[in-house]
């Protein structure tokens, strides 16, 4: 529970990087809630009920009242608990809406060095909105890593995306969410043996 009397529940699945955005948010704002992972092929009723219109995680519930869509509940959970932990977002207006652009345009690789002015992280000295985005997807590039051998950020192409990359994993709240690159790896590697064999069979 989130403390104060809120309550918060989570609706997810470990691989979605959505999920994982929402998961980073509450672990950088140092917010306790409850999971439940779901299964895409077997969804509950909970799932059906709170996000109605796409079906789809997450979902985070908020005594009783659910929120979806990664990019809205983060910005929800920043102004629901704007003393919890860090902020994600400025406080200031126009800062708050350029954040929100770039949010919608992470894979420009010149985003980091507009957005950090410098820093380490895209929100500044601390983590903001922006890194918790991007973030989401930290385990997937090292699975990718494992899997294919190539860094989709590395220091000659893109140093500024390479180097927050490692500075965003070690971080203790990422750290206690992201999944392990491993697992998510192997995990791709049956998703992939399950589509062939499906692709070998329509054949």
């Amino acid at each position: 529970m989130a403390g104060g009397g809120d309550e918060l529940k989570l609706l997810g699945m470990w691989t979605s990087p959505f999920a994982l955005r929402v998961k980073l948010a509450l672990s950088f704002k140092g917010l306790s809630y409850e999971y439940a992972e779901e299964d895409l092929s077997n969804k509950s009723e909970l799932l059906l009920s709170s996000n109605p219109v796409h079906k789809k995680v997450p979902v985070l519930i908020h005594n009783g009242k659910p929120i979806c869509e990664s990019q809205v509940i983060v910005q929800y959970i920043d102004e629901a608990f704007p003393g919890a932990g860090v902020p994600l977002l400025p406080s200031d207006p126009y800062e708050r809406a350029v954040a929100r652009f770039w949010a919608a345009y992470i894979d420009d690789k010149a985003a980091f060095e507009e957005c950090s002015k410098g820093k380490p992280f895209f929100g500044g000295d601390a983590v903001g909105y922006l890194d918790v985005t991007l973030g989401a997807l930290v385990s997937r590039v090292h699975a990718g890593e494992a899997l294919y051998g190539m860094r989709l950020f590395d220091a000659t192409r893109s140093p500024l995306l390479d180097a927050w990359v490692d500075r965003f994993a070690a971080l203790d709240a990422a750290m206690a969410v992201l999944p392990d690159t491993g697992t998510l790896a192997e995990y791709a590697k049956k998703r992939q043996a399950e589509r062939a064999a499906a692709a070998a069979a329509n054949n």
